[in-house]
């Protein structure tokens, strides 16, 4: 059973606890950054948005059934009061517990299902090489993604490049795109350059120190749209087979001098941070 597969069972047992990011990555084996990237590779959820969605339908299901007491729900789910929970169900379904509950059925509600691990083939990947790498200054715009809105990414680096032509200290011709976990709900993406020293980026900008590491490091010639299903790939089937633990660390894409930004052409680099061994 791979991480992503531990993480779905162990949601799906638990979520009616009150289960954290830590609790998920722990029952998976896998440290808290990899536990939200695979996550949301695999399902195109952030793991708690998950976790809160299960809850508040599975509360919504109960609601349609006649229970009689809407704050039984509520603590049910998780929440300690009735206005925290009409608040939050609200906000999911746009209508509130005693409007469920009155009409008494669930169609028009979006409900999160149990999820399982689907989006079509995986993707073939060319064997990693095992690098170090860094340590690396980066400075670029960021964003916060959850998994079903990465979409947004093609145009942050639209909104980049114009700093990347005058950025004070740049160094070399690359771009990197810099994923970091900043929690279960999603995660904060960098579109940058390396630069020399953070005391000359500008104030709308922001620098990433990356510490030097060990990486499997994936290079592909595709185009840069393919960069979700070669993240499913290596999340759902290089991983398991590796022999490697991806670690509570950036990961980030590597752009080129071949790479055409205005194309998506030229081929991309993931470098993904690695021990080996157990967890």
């Amino acid at each position: 059973m791979g991480a992503v597969e531990k993480a779905l069972w162990f949601v799906e047992s638990h979520f009616a606890d009150d289960i954290s990011l830590a609790d998920v990555a722990a029952a998976a084996g896998v440290s808290r950054h990899h536990t939200v990237r695979a996550f949301a590779a695999a399902t195109g959820m952030p793991v708690m948005r998950y976790v809160r969605g299960r809850r508040l339908s599975e509360a919504a299901r109960a609601l349609a059934a006649g229970a009689p007491d809407i704050l039984a729900v509520a603590l049910d789910a998780g929440y300690g009061s009735h206005e925290a929970f009409t608040r939050a169900f609200h906000d999911r379904f746009g209508m509130t517990p005693e409007a469920v509950r009155a009409r008494r059925r669930l169609d028009g509600l979006a409900l999160v299902e149990p999820a399982g691990i689907g989006g079509g083939p995986v993707m073939d990947l060319p064997p990693p090489g095992i690098e170090d790498g860094g340590p690396l200054l980066v400075a670029g715009l960021e964003r916060r993604y959850d998994g079903e809105g990465r979409a947004g990414i093609p145009a942050q680096w639209q909104c980049f490049h114009p700093h990347a032509e005058t950025l004070p200290g740049r160094v070399g011709p690359e771009s990197f795109g810099v994923c970091r976990c900043a929690d279960g709900d999603g995660l904060d993406y960098l579109a940058g350059v390396r630069v020399r020293d953070d005391r000359d980026v500008p104030a709308d900008l922001v620098p990433v120190r990356i510490p030097a590491h060990r990486y499997a490091v994936f290079r592909l010639r595709e185009h840069v749209s393919t960069i979700p299903q070669a993240w499913r790939a290596i999340c759902l089937d290089w991983l398991p087979r590796s022999g490697y633990q991806v670690t509570d660390a950036p990961d980030f894409e590597r752009y080129g001098e071949a790479f055409d930004p205005r194309r998506g052409t030229g081929g991309y680099e993931i470098w993904v941070p690695v021990r080996a061994g157990p967890p």
